[in-house]
């Protein structure tokens, strides 16, 4: 006796096999494929951040976060700006010549427009957070000090631009990130500068 094969049946069980590890591969494929996309997280790392400045007041700071590093915005009044006359002497960089800053920061107040100054908040010498310590005479910091930025982890010193004083640990001036400003109240930290 001969056996009849049911191919009908045959065909269905094939394709329904195929169809049942395609789903499967599909299954596996799609989380994998998705770990080589950057996440929103990783992405937001990178992108630049706007801030708004409309209601900072003069004399105060604002921190925000970029690149996963605390960013200063500080909003200079004229006696701030005053302060950093003859300054020069006491600093070690204080043409910003070995610091790190787009091109735009190589001058006094190291910033767009004098008013406002834009800082990554990380000491250069082990990454510790400076506090503003923008008060002359201080007594927390120094009774000759002028006012300006103080790492409390080593004792360095940087003046209200972000330039390091000498004889202190820090070997550079605090990083000045890229940044532009979009209309009068925000800055895009972390875009390059159109009007430099």
């Amino acid at each position: 006796m001969t056996e009849q094969v049911d191919t009908g049946r045959r065909h269905f069980l094939t394709v329904a096999t195929i169809a049942t590890g395609a789903v499967g591969a599909a299954f596996v494929a799609v989380p994998f494929l998705a770990s080589w996309k950057p996440s929103a997280r990783a992405k937001a790392m990178g992108a630049p951040v706007e801030v708004d400045i409309s209601k900072l007041e003069p004399g105060a700071m604002l921190k925000v976060e970029w690149r996963g590093k605390a960013v200063f915005v500080v909003h200079r009044t004229p006696q701030l700006l005053a302060l950093l006359e003859g300054m020069g002497p006491k600093l070690r960089d204080p043409d910003s010549n070995e610091s790190d800053q787009p091109e735009f920061a190589r001058n006094e107040a190291r910033a767009l427009k004098p008013e406002y100054l834009v800082l990554v908040g990380v000491c250069t010498h082990l990454g510790c957070a400076p506090l503003d310590k923008f008060t002359p005479r201080d007594a927390t910091v120094a009774a000759d000090w002028e006012g300006g930025f103080f790492c409390p982890c080593h004792g360095s010193k940087f003046d209200i631009s972000g330039r390091v004083f000498k004889d202190v640990p820090a070997p550079t001036n605090l990083p000045v990130p890229p940044y532009r400003f979009v209309g009068d109240t925000r800055i895009l930290i972390g875009a390059e500068a159109e009007n430099a």
